[in-house]
C-alpha cells in the first residue's frame, strides 16, 4: 500500500486518443487518479459520467481527473464516445501502474478467485505528493466525495 505524504509513483501511458500522458504533466495541477475494473461496465460508467459532469468545478480548482484500467486505447476511445466522457482514460494494458499503485490484487466473486483492478483513488496535490488513496470505493457519488478532498486540500 502507498503512503500518504511520499511522492505518487511515477507513470506515462498513452490515453484514448493514444497520446502519452504522465505524472510530471500535471505538476502544478491537483490530480484525482481512479482506477477502475473494465470499460463500459455499469459502476464504471456510473463513475465516469459522475466525474465527467464535475469537470467545470474541478476545473476551477485546477484538478485533472483521469481514469486507469487495463483496457485498451480503442475500448476507452469506445466508451468515452458513447457516454459522452470528458474524462482522460489511460490504458495500462500491462498493468504496471496497477501494481505501483497497489490496485491489482486478488478478488472474489461467487466463491471465485481471481486478480483483478479493485476500484481505488488517489488524490495528488500540485507538487506530485500523495494526499489520499482510497481502496475498494464505491462508484456512486465518488465523484463529488473526491472533489470535497480536493478542496480540503486548497483550504489546508
Amino acid at each position: 500500500m502507498l503512503e500518504i505524504g511520499q511522492p505518487a509513483p511515477i507513470f506515462r501511458l498513452p490515453d484514448s486518443d493514444m497520446e502519452m500522458l504522465g505524472l510530471k504533466d500535471f505538476k502544478g495541477k491537483n490530480l484525482i487518479l481512479y482506477f477502475y475494473p473494465k470499460d463500459d461496465t455499469p459502476g464504471c460508467t456510473i463513475q465516469a459520467i459522475e466525474f465527467s459532469e464535475l469537470e467545470e468545478d474541478l476545473d476551477q480548482m485546477n484538478t485533472v481527473v483521469l481514469g486507469v484500467s487495463r483496457d485498451d486505447c480503442i475500448s476507452h476511445a469506445a466508451f468515452r464516445d458513447k457516454h459522452g466522457l470528458t474524462v482522460r482514460l489511460l490504458a495500462d494494458t500491462e498493468g504496471e501502474m496497477c501494481e505501483k499503485y497497489g490496485v491489482w490484487q486478488e478478488k472474489e466473486k461467487d466463491g471465485v478467485k481471481k486478480m483483478g483492478i479493485v476500484r481505488s483513488t488517489f488524490i495528488i496535490d500540485k507538487l506530485g505528493v500523495l494526499r489520499h488513496a482510497l481502496y475498494s470505493v464505491n462508484p456512486r457519488g465518488h465523484a463529488a466525495e473526491a472533489m470535497r478532498l480536493v478542496q480540503n486540500l486548497e483550504q489546508a
